[in-house]
């Protein structure tokens, strides 16, 4: 038995077939304009597993997923799949169980199911893109809290007017860095300024270590609302080699700043990366199936 899993995105909606444990035949295509189009090229992708016993379809997507009432609220990148009963129509046209899951909320479920914080219990994944999301997972299963908005550290304030999102990303570090050249945002993205503070420009070292501090400052935040296993850090800056080193020396500073020395979180970089949607909406369906 397969599952049809899709990670619907901005800009693209990923796909795979789930068996044998993993991800098989991943594929990707443009996301359509209109939730019909959206459709068809769903049912397109399943026309190409012709062949296979799907137990159902596994859905990561972006929004105010409410799961127990199959219908995703908020404001997303993909306006049309927002405040009608979308799992409950989905499955009337696969004629499949249909699961649907936030896609930061799904990125956490795949690092605790088989990932960075696998067999842990209580685990808080951040996610660092061009804002900041996250997961809160409570007893191995997630707690979206009494509005849905568990998970939204991105919304932490961090000084008199600035939030997590509006200056702890890489991008936001590179926009800072624009401006401070005098250069259109956008000229330089995150990988390149941490390129130019490698290579010794003071500009860019200075904005590398302002992103350090950002979320070095959330992270130490963070780790007290729930007093977690581990916090897990994903998003594409994940992948930049030497992160967790220099978020845990700025966290301890914290932690010996404050006189709090008698633990200190771990603190682990996502296993999963760009997959970590397309397996956590598998782990979702599967906890809602089986």
């Amino acid at each position: 038995m397969s599952v049809l899993v899709f990670d619907w995105g901005g800009t693209g909606v990923k796909h795979a077939l789930w068996k044998n444990e993993q991800l098989e035949q991943q594929g990707i295509f443009p996301t359509p304009s209109t939730w019909a189009q959206l459709k068809n090229e769903m049912k397109a992708v399943q026309g190409t597993y012709e062949g296979e016993k799907l137990e159902g379809v596994a859905i990561s997507a972006p929004g105010a997923v409410d799961s127990s009432e199959g219908v995703i609220n908020g404001i997303s990148a993909i306006p049309y799949i927002h405040h009608f009963p979308i799992q409950e129509e989905l499955e009337a046209f696969f004629d499949l169980p249909v699961s649907l899951e936030n896609d930061a909320n799904a990125a956490g479920i795949a690092e605790v199911w088989k990932g960075a914080a696998k067999d842990l219990k209580d685990v808080l994944f951040v996610v660092l893109g061009t804002g900041v999301g996250g997961a809160v997972i409570k007893n191995g299963k997630v707690e979206t809290g009494s509005h849905l908005y568990g998970g939204e550290f991105g919304l932490i304030y961090m000084d008199e007017d600035n939030t997590f999102s509006a200056v702890g990303t890489a991008v936001k570090m590179a926009n800072r860095y624009c401006q401070r050249k005098g250069v259109a945002e956008g000229t330089y993205s995150g990988k390149e300024v941490f390129a130019f503070a490698q290579s010794g420009d003071e500009l860019a070292k200075e904005e590398e270590e302002n992103f350090y501090n950002y979320v070095a400052r959330a992270i130490f935040s963070i780790q007290f609302t729930m007093d977690p296993e581990c916090i897990v850090i994903g998003g594409g800056v994940s992948a930049k080699p030497g992160l967790k080193e220099e978020i845990d020396k700025r966290v301890k500073t914290l932690f010996n700043h404050h006189g709090i020395t008698d633990f200190f979180p771990k603190i682990e970089m996502c296993e999963f990366k760009n997959d970590a949607n397309l397996i956590g909406a598998v782990a979702t369906f599967y906890q809602m199936n089986r």
